[in-house]
């Protein structure tokens, strides 16, 4: 067995709340003590801002704040940073639309066509860049350390949905690990057969199409156990664990609210607001 030294084993919580503990006897983390449920609303909470107004101003205050609150995920900045990467190589990408084809407005630089870069195209661009880190900053921040089970005991005792989808949802979430390994493994695998190391589009390509046979083959195996198990049943089921809101969830919806307001104050404040749909 091995031990992992940087993680505690958790065992369930008695007080309720997210049901992670550590063996302690302390939580892990300030958001640990944090429903799922309300980690959902928290999420959608924090998305308000960024869907209501298209400016710098609003995104930049939103994940100033939110990276003020790292410290309460148990997070350390590199892994954050990591875990974003991919979201600050698609940034731009999704700028650059909006930097050629927004309607120009202010002094023009460039016109070609369809296309024209002006001072309101850039301002744009920058904006919708910023936004796609400020929506994916909270999903990781939230959800990164949350445990499936949790999630799962949460869902069905807390927002009520059904049996069958919520284990369906733990079924699923815990397969998204085995993603990582099975890409692993045949990078692994590719490299030692020596067709590794060349055409890094093609081999992405390749293995993201064996990826998706993988899954689709794991996923129809997995499918028919859990129903022969019975977890297709219509019968009302237990729980082991008990998934309750606490005030620690208050809390956080109010930090939520705050972090939101504060956003929209500060750009209209400064003038920068700007309702999505004008």
């Amino acid at each position: 067995m091995t031990v992992q030294s940087e993680e505690r084993r958790a065992v369930p919580d008695p007080a309720g709340g997210s049901g992670q503990r550590s063996v302690d006897g302390e939580p892990r983390a300030w958001i640990d003590g944090v429903n799922p449920v309300t980690r959902i609303l928290l999420a959608l909470l924090l998305s308000i801002p960024l869907f209501a107004s298209i400016d710098i101003t609003s995104g930049l205050v939103a994940i100033g704040l939110q990276l003020l609150c790292l410290p309460l995920t148990g997070l350390r900045p590199g892994t954050v940073l990591r875990r974003l990467a991919l979201l600050l190589v698609v940034a731009p990408v999704a700028g650059v639309s909006m930097l050629l084809y927004a309607a120009p407005g202010g002094q023009v630089f460039f016109s070609f066509g369809f296309a024209h870069i002006s001072e309101a195209s850039i301002q744009l661009a920058i904006a919708v860049s910023i936004r796609v880190v400020a929506l994916g900053l909270p999903t990781i921040l939230l959800f990164a350390r949350m445990d499936p089970t949790a999630l799962a005991d949460a869902l069905a005792q807390v927002a009520h949905l059904p049996s069958r989808f919520v284990l369906g949802v733990l079924a699923g979430t815990r397969m998204l690990g085995l993603f990582l390994d099975d890409w692993r493994t045949m990078s692994l695998a590719r490299r030692a057969r020596g067709v590794g190391d060349r055409g890094v589009l093609r081999r992405f390509v390749t293995m993201s199409f064996v990826l998706l046979v993988f899954a689709v083959r794991r996923g129809t195996k997995l499918a028919l156990a859990m129903e022969a198990r019975g977890f297709g049943s219509d019968i009302p089921r237990t729980w082991a664990r008990p998934s309750r809101l606490s005030g620690r969830d208050a809390i956080a919806l109010a930090g939520g609210a705050a972090i939101m307001a504060l956003s929209i104050a500060a750009a209209v404040l400064l003038g920068t607001f700007r309702f999505v749909w004008s």
